[in-house]
């Protein structure tokens, strides 16, 4: 997200509680990053224009995450909730395996703070004023191969891998591989949650 802001803005600063994250981040010569906690920032006082939140503030602690947006935006500043729940696919058969594969093969292993993405957001307080934004969406087409890289990063995945010592992506492995041929892909699309607002 920094690197899709960057263009826009003079300066742009991420913050995450990994440093071993932040090690992956691009470098940019107008980003900088910072190892800290969203609800206690160092931002000074009303330093701030754009507030966003890339697929984690369901993972924060509300009051204290907003209390820390009033204190450092400024007045006429925004805030952008961004997320993105589970992709579909026009492929059926596949659309199918993976719902199967979410819900019942890793859906117990999944951490309490998912339901605010399967709520789309909706369940997320937001004391802001609301902007109404229109509906975006990623779309993507994935081989076999990376459609389970991508079901590999999953959390519960590796939740359901250390508490039963296999990968439950290899038992469903063979069936993608079945639906997508080598070199033929699936379109895949994620629906992006956006919940926009000002003081």
């Amino acid at each position: 997200m920094a690197e899709l802001l960057a263009p826009y803005f003079e300066q742009v600063v991420g913050t995450d509680i990994s440093a071993k994250q932040l090690a992956e981040a691009p470098q940019l010569p107008n980003v900088t990053f910072r190892v800290e906690q969203a609800e206690q920032s160092t931002f000074a006082d009303h330093s701030v224009d754009l507030i966003v939140v890339a697929q984690a503030i369901h993972w924060f602690q509300f009051d204290a995450f907003y209390a820390e947006v009033r204190r450092v935006l400024r007045p006429g500043g925004m805030i952008a909730l961004i997320g993105y729940p589970l992709f579909t696919t026009p492929n059926a058969a596949l659309n199918h395996l993976i719902q199967h594969f979410y819900t019942n093969i890793v859906g117990p292993y999944w951490d309490k703070e998912r339901r605010h993405l399967d709520a789309r957001y909706t369940t997320i307080p937001f004391p802001f004023q609301e902007i109404n934004f229109p509906d975006f969406q990623m779309q993507y087409h994935w081989t076999a191969e990376q459609l389970l890289g991508y079901l590999s990063t999953w959390s519960a995945v590796q939740h359901y891998i250390k508490a039963h010592g296999v990968d439950p992506v290899e038992a469903i492995s063979a069936e993608i591989r079945t639906l997508l041929p080598e070199a033929q892909t699936a379109e895949i699309n994620f629906e992006l949650l956006c919940r926009v607002g000002t003081l």
